[in-house]
């Protein structure tokens, strides 16, 4: 492994060769884990544990069984006419099949990994758009809608004639294991879908090798759909080589065999399944899965520094909110086996940042990336200076540009150091043309012909950290689930009263952004923010896109040519929040304007008007802060009122 402290060391990587991929490097994603069985065969690869207590029972597979897993699953997805070009869709939460079907269906053919938790509509669209032939599940189980869900997705779709279903039966242990076949749900299969078992169907399968040729030219491996709250999710097209990138970034730069990972992110997301799982394979390292649920398994955050000494875990992968609730449990545990914590899928605050660090002697180490990147594109350095608002410097071999454009998508400006622009970048998980599945999505998001346009504003300081200072989207993201307000207006404007509906995301101290939606009513109607409310909760499947406020104004701002001018609504959403907090605390404290800095996003301005002198105006200010500190929102305080 590299030592990775400063922009210096990515360029003497570089500088050594002018190509991440050499001859010593694996061409095929099954190449690549029998690798990891050559380092560390009978080494620790894959855990995991049903229950979140730290002494809860847990399994493990070595390297050796794993690849035999992923080879038996991989002839398996063939004899059922799985090929390069056609797709298996995996709808499982975190489990060791969840991971073994993941590479398996890679292995075989085009792996399209989906949210269990996401309604059967939603289940359907992506299963008809990725073309699946194949799905991999869960059979039913207690106090779990999956298997239900996904027979009424089916019912949607004429693609998919097999279903392969997981048992999770067999982790159970104990007087618990007699009780799941009395407690097990009842449901309705999809009439003309061949059910079948899938541990049954592969242990008839040879694990020995591969029953086909392993093709090492480069091909698409993976779909992953974005957010997940869209009426439409849009597929990206992840191919091997972007993938294998991810893993040999990874050991490059981040982790080495001896290292143990707790991963209790999901593997439908890129961050599980790209920087966690490939820097693993690449490392041959230990990847630790606590509860299918990852950090919502009953258990996992109230007992989460137990389970790091248990598992003795080097790093730990996290998200801004598990952090944030972290920090309200006690640290009863011996944690000097962690080196570093790894953050992502959402911004992290600065005094989150400071206070982890303060409770656990252990920085943070957050970075950026994009599903339609393949994931990561810069990171913080682990053995380095790590610059608390930054999401690290880019990778090596992935050039980041920040560059403005006209509304014709025009670049008019190439940002120097420390000037805002959006984000545009180019790396081996970029494909330029083809970065989703649907060819009319992938016009106009390339700048110059090379660099993917994110959409996310930021900037380059002189030492290449990268700053994201806000999002040319809207996308609203709440605790790392990007949440699209256009299905949240969508379904509010269902309402035959509504005339106007404008979706935001408004500053919250623990997700750092819920859904709030302002609503103008058509002419003479009467209707309450409960009714609405009441409606919405109807209408909207997915829990994380309910709204967390509405409100009805006589009329929404709009531009001249009438579209719903949202900044405005921002404005009012800060001014709101945070006049509630300092109210609360009955510091005399408002906002007077929420302005838009070009550095800095938009910026909430404090004027103090407690009766005092300017001594004690002073010693508040130290209380203001504590109000507002965990709201990812800037502020400043202006003036004060004697």
């Amino acid at each position: 492994m590299s030592i990775f402290k400063s922009h210096r060391d990515i360029q003497d990587i570089e500088a050594r060769s002018p190509h991440w991929h050499s001859a010593a490097n694996p061409s095929t994603l099954y190449a690549f884990l029998q690798s990891a069985r050559a380092k560390n065969g009978q080494g620790p690869a894959l855990s995991f544990q049903l229950y979140g207590k730290a002494d809860s029972p847990a399994q493990t597979l070595t390297w050796d069984v794993l690849v035999q897993e992923v080879t038996r699953l991989a002839n398996l997805f063939r004899a059922h006419g799985i090929g390069p070009e056609d797709c298996v869709a995996l709808v499982l939460p975190n489990c060791f099949e969840a991971v073994t079907t993941l590479l398996a269906g890679a292995v075989s053919g085009i792996v399209c990994p989906i949210n269990p938790l996401l309604s059967p509509d939603h289940i359907a669209s992506i299963l008809r758009d990725s073309g699946a032939k194949l799905v991999i599940t869960m059979r039913s189980f207690p106090n779990s809608q999956v298997a239900q869900n996904i027979s009424l997705a089916l019912a949607q779709c004429d693609g998919v004639k097999t279903v392969l279903e997981v048992d999770f039966a067999h982790y159970v242990t104990g007087p618990k294991a007699l009780l799941v076949p009395l407690m097990r749900p009842k449901f309705r299969p999809c009439a003309g879908v061949t059910y079948l078992d899938l541990a049954s169907e592969q242990a008839k399968m040879p694990g020995d090798a591969l029953s086909f040729a392993d093709d090492p030219q480069d091909r698409v491996g993976a779909y992953f759909h974005t957010g997940g709250t869209t009426g439409r999710p849009k597929l990206v097209q992840h191919r091997v080589f972007g993938i294998l990138y991810q893993g040999w970034a990874g050991v490059t730069l981040l982790f080495k065999p001896s290292d143990v990972v707790i991963c209790p992110l999901p593997f439908f997301h890129v961050f599980a399944a790209y920087p966690v799982l490939m820097s693993m394979i690449a490392a041959a390292g230990h990847l630790v899965l606590p509860t299918p649920q990852g950090y919502r398994g009953f258990g996992v955050l109230a007992q989460f520094w137990k389970l790091i000494e248990r598992w003795q875990a080097t790093y730990v992968v996290a998200v801004p909110t598990a952090l944030s609730a972290l920090m309200q449990r006690p640290m009863d545990a011996d944690l000097r086996s962690l080196r570093g914590v790894f953050s992502g899928s959402a911004p992290l605050s600065q005094d989150l940042f400071r206070r982890f660090e303060t409770l656990t002697g252990i920085e943070i180490i957050e970075g950026y990336g994009l599903t339609e990147g393949t994931c990561l594109v810069s990171v913080n350095p682990p053995d380095g200076q790590k610059r608390i608002g930054s999401v690290g410097v880019p990778l090596p071999y992935c050039d980041v540009r920040i560059l403005r454009f006209d509304t014709q998508g025009r670049i008019t400006y190439r940002c120097g150091v420390d000037e805002v622009g959006e984000v545009c970048v180019s790396n081996p998980g970029v494909t330029v043309g083809s970065t989703y599945r649907e060819a009319l999505l992938n016009q106009d998001i390339y700048a110059e012909g090379t660099h993917l346009r994110t959409g996310d504003l930021g900037r380059l300081d002189a030492d290449k950290f990268l700053f994201i200072t806000g999002r040319a989207k809207d996308l609203i993201i709440r605790g790392g689930h990007n949440v699209d307000p256009l299905m949240i207006e969508d379904a509010i404007m269902r309402h035959p009263l509504v005339g106007y509906a404008g979706a935001i995301g408004q500053p919250d101290a623990r997700a750092g952004e819920v859904p709030c939606v302002y609503v103008e009513l058509i002419e003479g109607a009467k209707l309450t923010s409960a009714e609405l409310m009441t409606f919405a909760e109807a209408e909207i499947s997915d829990v994380a896109a309910l709204p967390k406020y509405i409100e009805i104004l006589p009329s929404l701002p709009k531009t001249v040519v009438g579209k719903v001018f949202k900044p405005d609504l921002r404005r009012m959403a800060i001014t709101r929040v945070f006049d509630h907090a300092l109210a609360s605390a009955a510091l005399g404290a408002q906002v007077k304007a929420v302005i838009e800095s070009q550095d800095r996003g938009l910026v909430a301005q404090i004027t103090y008007s407690r009766t005092s002198s300017a001594v004690q105006f002073t010693k508040d200010i130290p209380d203001i802060h504590q109000v507002l500190k965990d709201f990812l929102v800037r502020w400043e305080v202006i003036d004060h009122k004697l």
